[in-house]
């Protein structure tokens, strides 16, 4: 006659399946409220969500049962779902914050270990959000725990771009951001129906980015992108007054025109004492069937745009790659599948790949930020 499979076995199963949300073992977030095991072998796991409509619970019953149907003995399982009290949920953002007050930015925290960068241009139309969504699935593809905020509250285009439906769950006061690509996400998209227009005043702009940071569990973040608006306004220096240790990505097109601006949108870090952590040109160039370059927007944006920072801030501000025009990078977008994903051998995600690369595994110092310093007079 078979032998039932032990308690410590089962437990030891369940904490290998980890909630598609918080990205933990369901047994440390205490979600297993209870385990039967009968004599024939027959388990009943009763697993308690963080709320009732919880999107991903079918996934949370799927794993569960394949993790204790592969425990020897077992010859069925049954998973019964539940909900958290609020004193359970309370207990939950309490273990998950670590302690730490609710409304805090942890970003914001001197010993802060997540480099975050603020990507910015001075006018829309350069890619920016191209840039920004294909750097974040770069560097989560190398292993690196990846945020992205999607800060351009009125034209926001993350969600599409990174493909996500699905809107956050809330556990009371705090967000859980959905994932793809291994990014956590989050916009003011996913909480707007349909297409309509966000039609705020700069208060609401800064409420709603201090939301995005503080009521979001991101968890133990290694790099978080901020896609910002075009231009200086409002959220440019609310991000400065809320994560001074944000760097700032300059990204600007080839034209004359457009390096201008870009270089307006960079400057702002003067002001903030921000660092600059370069400038990325992309539209760079149009590669033809023969091999040949079609500089479509001109060519040198991004090298003078660098230059002219590095002479602001007194510090070396460097062009970290040109990205070549490719309809594959536009397709991504459309699609939800960023090209440095589905397309990886192109020019296009090669350069970012290097970028990423780049920003990735460089240390802090003081190159691109303003010392502040003065000659003294005669």
């Amino acid at each position: 006659m078979p032998v039932a499979p032990s308690m410590d076995a089962i437990r030891a199963a369940l904490s290998t399946v980890k909630d598609p949300e918080i990205r933990k073992p369901i047994t440390d977030l205490d979600m297993v409220e209870n385990v039967e095991i009968s004599p024939e072998g027959q388990v009943t796991v009763t697993v308690l969500l963080t709320i009732s409509g919880c999107p991903l619970k079918t996934k949370i019953t799927d794993d569960t049962t394949a993790a204790v149907q592969a425990v020897e003995g077992v010859t069925g399982v049954t998973v019964r779902l539940g909900v958290m009290s609020d004193e359970q949920r309370k207990g939950l953002r309490d273990k998950l914050r670590g302690g730490t007050a609710e409304r805090e930015i942890p970003f914001a925290k001197p010993g802060s270990l997540t480099r975050v960068f603020a990507v910015a241009s001075g006018k829309g139309g350069v890619g920016k959000s191209s840039v920004t969504v294909n750097l974040a699935a770069c560097m989560a593809q190398s292993g690196l725990r990846v945020g992205v905020v999607d800060a351009d509250i009125y034209g926001f285009s993350v969600p599409r771009m990174l493909g996500v439906e699905q809107r956050p769950t809330q556990v009371d006061e705090m967000i859980l951001p959905p994932i793809s690509h291994e990014v956590k996400i989050i916009s003011i998209g996913m909480f707007v129906p349909g297409n309509q227009p966000v039609v705020w005043r700069g208060p609401m702009l800064h409420r709603a980015l201090q939301q995005f940071l503080a009521d979001v569990f991101w968890g133990d973040l290694d790099v978080l992108l901020l896609d910002l608006p075009p231009g200086t306004g409002d959220i440019a220096i609310s991000v400065a007054q809320l994560i001074p240790t944000a760097e700032i990505l300059v990204v600007t097109t080839p034209q004359q025109a457009a390096a201008e601006v870009a270089e307006r949108a960079g400057a702002i870090a003067l002001q903030t004492k921000q660092r600059i952590a370069g400038v990325i040109e992309n539209m760079s160039w149009l590669e033809l069937p023969d091999g040949t370059r079609q500089d479509i927007f001109g060519s040198g944006g991004g090298q003078r745009v660098a230059e002219s920072l590095t002479r602001s801030m007194g510090a070396t501000v460097d062009l970290l790659g040109q990205v070549p025009l490719d309809t594959r990078l536009r397709e991504g977008g459309d699609c939800g599948t960023p090209v440095v994903l589905s397309e990886p051998n192109t020019a296009a995600a090669v350069a970012l790949r290097g970028i990423a690369k780049e920003l990735g595994t460089r240390s802090r110092g003081l190159a691109g930020r303003s010392l502040g310093l003065t000659p003294a007079g005669r």
